[in-house]
């Protein structure tokens, strides 16, 4: 086959994935599933970026007059055995797991890319070595590494922890990118690229990575759903944020104890809050998968 007919083979076959995923774009737009999920993600995004001008309160204010106060109108989610509001403090604890699960979400992607498009690509004894570890690492747990990890190194900060769930989240994510990659390696554009002796750093992020997207941004969403649980359950052990936070899992934590005295809000506010974000990135996955046909 001569390098002319390759390349035209290979300008239909971009020419049809253009196609497929502008279908897919549209697709997305009009699922309700997909619609759901990004509208309670925007609402916590929205939070996020503008919480401190909506909470009626600080984080820390204390008003010792109103002590564990049911939900009433001045404290619309009552208040904790502190006399801090908790509605006030649910708002100004979502930019910080907000913020902590995207960015450990993106480090793992980002690690997880560069290294399932090495093992793809270049395949042999490397890719053998790298994903003989990468399985010994996926079989332990994401908090028992975090966990260790944290211990290990004496610390608890928001960004210690992004950095370890990152780390952690980014063998399963190689593995995923790995085997779309070594599908695409194979297709006829990749090897009209090699004809016109295109170098390696142009075939992996100009060819090849623009068609494995649909599993990268569909494990985005995915291991972000992780991230959220990961960031609340190290945070309610007292291991991901400094004590006093306003992080949801620290509110668990230091007020499920009352849910025995009949004191159910201050726990049930935030872990609602962290089940309605979890499910809305959940919502948002699911919709992908199904659209991208994974």
């Amino acid at each position: 086959m001569s390098e002319t007919t390759t390349s035209t083979i290979a300008e239909k076959s971009n020419l049809e994935r253009k196609i497929i995923r502008r279908e897919r774009l549209s697709l997305i737009a009009k699922d309700k599933t997909f619609i759901v999920g990004a509208s309670i993600l925007g609402f916590w995004l929205i939070l996020a970026v503008f919480g401190s001008f909506i909470a009626p309160h600080g984080a820390s204010d204390q008003d010792f007059e109103f002590v564990s106060v049911s939900p009433q109108w001045k404290f619309w989610f009552g208040t904790d055995a502190n006399g801090q509001d908790v509605l006030s403090r649910v708002i100004l604890g979502t930019r910080l797991i907000v913020v902590m699960a995207f960015s450990a979400t993106a480090l793992g992607t980002v690690l997880g890319t560069a290294l399932g498009l090495a093992t793809g690509y270049f395949k042999g004894k490397f890719d053998m070595i790298v994903m003989r570890l990468v399985e010994a690492i996926s079989a332990i747990p994401v908090l028992i590494i975090a966990l260790l990890a944290i211990a290990a190194l004496e610390g608890r900060s928001p960004t210690l922890t992004v950095i370890v769930i990152g780390f952690v989240f980014t063998p399963n994510i190689g593995r995923t990118v790995r085997a779309a990659v070594l599908g695409e390696s194979e297709l006829e554009y990749v090897a009209a690229a090699r004809l016109r002796t295109e170098r390696t750093r142009h075939i992996l992020f100009r060819e090849i990575l623009p068609n494995v997207l649909p599993p990268i941004i569909v494990e985005f969403t995915v291991r972000l759903g992780y991230a959220i649980f990961a960031i609340a359950t190290l945070s309610f052990l007292g291991a991901g944020v400094e004590y006093g936070s306003p992080n949801w899992g620290s509110q668990i934590a230091e007020n499920w104890g009352n849910i025995y005295s009949n004191i159910w809000w201050p726990t049930a506010f935030p872990a609602l809050a962290i089940a309605s974000l979890a499910v809305s990135v959940n919502l948002i996955s699911d919709s992908l998968l199904e659209i991208f046909e994974l």
